[in-house]
């Protein structure tokens, strides 16, 4: 199949895209990143942009640095460089970790880092992990740039909070501990874990789980969880991070926050698995998330 004609461009900085995005919004202008969904779509005649205008130029959205407490990933970087990314590694071990079950490495070679979270797809791995690690996302427009935190940009499914004229240039993640002096003190320590369910590796997940646990001694001093698979968009799921801190953490106290975030949820069923067997995956991925993270976080000592 191939895609409808369309007008090609390949900026080079920001400020052009932006420019050109502009100038071309009555015609349905699309952005390009990896490719990796838009392309697809535009085959099938899903999506008819008139105008698309390719990122792959912008050097500018290809680099991972570090700014002070915070990782900087730029929206271009592919999927495959982050993985294997040392400051990634050591500031953000779960998306390290969930890229590995993104697609296939050919996939994971072209997809970016923003593409995938701009798309917003409720099964996409992603897009949970920028919501557990509270990451901070940057989007330039005709007005200037603008942050928006992950908890405020997922609006549904392939929905987020980008403005028509906008592009997605950063992902931002609190390095482990921030500014949180509690994180920093002797007896703290992290684990973070990814795992989901699919019925072979690669596929689209049913259930995916984001997990990220501080101990203060043998203390549950914080917990940051998300699951995608189970709503229109990725979930927080803030019954078990209530449930679990403050907790010292048993086999009891995880079982019994798992119960407590799937007791809020209430996903759509379909020929993969109806909401019972959706909601009961849940359950268990949850139970090993967030046991693999405490596990993780109590090996730090």
């Amino acid at each position: 199949m191939k895609p409808p004609p369309f007008h090609y461009a390949a900026p080079t900085s920001v400020a052009e895209a932006v420019e050109l995005l502009g100038a071309h919004a009555d015609d349905e202008a699309r952005v390009l990143a990896g490719g990796q969904s838009l392309v697809p779509l535009m085959n099938f005649r899903l999506a008819q942009p008139a105008h698309l205008i390719d990122l792959r130029r912008v050097e500018e959205l290809t680099r991972i640095r570090t700014e002070g407490d915070t990782l900087v990933i730029g929206a271009m970087v592919r999927q495959s460089h982050a993985e294997h990314s040392p400051e990634v590694a050591l500031t953000a071990p779960l998306l390290a970790e969930a890229l590995g079950y993104v697609a296939h490495p050919p996939i994971r070679n072209s997809g970016t880092v923003g593409g995938s979270i701009a798309h917003a797809d409720p099964a996409a791995e992603l897009p949970a992990v920028a919501l557990a690690l509270e990451a901070d996302l940057v989007v330039a427009g005709p007005q200037g740039s603008r942050t928006i935190p992950a908890a405020d940009f997922f609006r549904g499914p392939f929905s987020t909070a980008i403005e028509p004229g906008e592009i997605l240039t950063e992902v931002r993640v609190p390095r482990r501990g921030g500014g949180n002096a509690d994180a920093r003190s002797a007896g703290a320590r992290r684990g973070e874990a990814f795992v989901e369910f699919a019925r072979t590796h690669g596929n689209f997940a049913l259930v995916g789980v984001a997990c990220v646990i501080e101990l203060d001694g043998d203390t549950v001093a914080r917990a940051s969880i998300a699951l995608s698979g189970v709503a229109g968009a990725p979930v927080r799921a803030d019954a078990a991070e209530r449930a679990l801190t403050g907790t010292v953490p048993d086999a009891a106290s995880v079982r019994a926050a798992a119960d407590a975030a799937t007791a809020e949820l209430a996903p759509s069923g379909d020929v993969h698995g109806s909401t019972e067997t959706r909601t009961d995956i849940a359950r268990s991925y949850l139970r090993r998330g967030i046991e693999l993270a405490l596990t993780r976080a109590q090996d730090r000592r």
